[in-house]
């Protein structure tokens, strides 16, 4: 079987060597070596002030926008062509999610649309970097700018991927990493906020362990830290990084090839500006001689295991109803986009004869 990605992982032996410090100190969370090993490493790698481990994106996402306070009932503009994690993190913190519709190339947030959507209520733009497209970040911080506006990224697609020679992980008041088995690089489960700003650096560090100051708790907080055993899968994983992506632009490399030019079929690439980090190959089948959903099926019947992925739309969730932007039609190019996009199989281990195979089952 052929799934949609498989999780790199570092060799066996690196890691059992990586840990042998856990088993020799016996401290196995609460910030130990690992864990401060791989905050620095990573702020290292990405010029960026500080970096904040959590146990999951998610709560990362979660616990970042609530270091600002916003006052109950204000609005978040943000985009539904994402996972239910971007949407629930902003609702969970009180807050009301006001839908932005997308753009039809890189399907991120279409910034022409933006501005149009910003009321007295507005507290912040939670944008969402896409497949390793990156979002127009300046325009962004224009209107973010001009309307006083905070700028948190979901940069869960985006680990590595650089704009014009700047990393994702420096634009906004924060961006959010996920470093879930599934991306390129990992923890096995977690997830980082990268940010300029100490101020929320320093809360996000109490947030995330009950709130406590020493013996006070200053804040009503969660328990999301990451463990030494996952920080240090990250240390590991890290090393290996420039390797697996390249790996992985081989495969996307053949996919373009052999998809190139064929009707009804869209690629995304990259502009000449963004480095990828190749975590995702999105297709579009609009036009094509096989619906999204009759390509999900033929694959699927030779043990080839697509992603309807981003499908369905957030602000189609049940959960959503009641908003006043909720409902796809409301953001009619996500709802396309939604409708017809497929992720193939993409990771460092799938061979040229897998991706041919793939394209052979598509193209035939």
């Amino acid at each position: 079987m052929i799934n949609v990605t498989r999780s790199s992982m570092p060799p066996f032996e690196e890691y059992c060597d990586e840990i042998k410090k856990i088993w020799d100190s016996r401290w196995l969370t609460n910030n130990g070596i690992e864990h401060r090993t791989l905050e620095n490493e990573l702020c290292e790698k990405f010029n960026v002030k500080n970096t904040v481990l959590f146990a999951n994106g998610h709560l990362a996402l979660e616990c970042a926008i609530a270091g600002y306070d916003f006052p109950s009932g204000s609005e978040v503009i943000t985009t539904p062509f994402t996972f239910a994690s971007t949407t629930h993190a902003i609702a969970r913190n009180g807050l009301v999610p006001v839908f932005c519709d997308i753009n039809p190339d890189d399907y991120t947030i279409d910034v022409s649309k933006i501005e149009e959507l910003i009321t007295d209520k507005t507290v912040a733009i939670v944008p969402v970097h896409v497949y390793g497209n990156m979002c127009d970040v300046y325009a962004i911080d224009k209107i973010a700018k001009k309307h006083g506006l905070r700028v948190i990224y979901d940069a869960a697609h985006a680990f590595n991927v650089t704009y014009k020679g700047v990393s994702s992980a420096c634009f906004g008041d924060a961006s959010m990493f996920s470093f879930h088995a599934t991306k390129v690089f990992h923890t096995i489960e977690g997830g980082g906020i990268c940010t300029a700003n100490d101020e929320l650096a320093k809360y996000l560090n109490h947030i995330k362990n009950f709130g406590q100051d020493g013996e006070d708790c200053i804040y009503a907080g969660t328990n999301c830290k990451m463990n030494e055993f996952a920080a240090a899968m990250g240390v590991c994983n890290l090393r290996h990084l420039d390797e697996e992506i390249a790996k992985r632009k081989l495969v996307a490399d053949r996919y373009i090839k052999r998809l190139s030019g064929a009707k009804g079929i869209k690629l995304s690439i990259p502009s000449d500006d963004t480095v990828q980090n190749y975590a995702y190959f999105p297709v579009l089948f609009d036009g094509y001689k096989l619906n999204r959903d009759e390509v999900f099926d033929l694959l699927g019947k030779h043990d080839i295991v697509p992603r309807k992925y981003f499908y369905p739309l957030t602000n189609s969730f049940t959960c959503y109803n009641n908003l006043e932007t909720a409902g796809e039609d409301k953001t009619p190019v996500a709802k396309h986009i939604a409708n017809n996009i497929l992720c193939l199989p993409i990771y460092a281990d799938l061979t040229v004869a897998e991706v041919d195979r793939i394209c052979d089952l598509i193209l035939q």
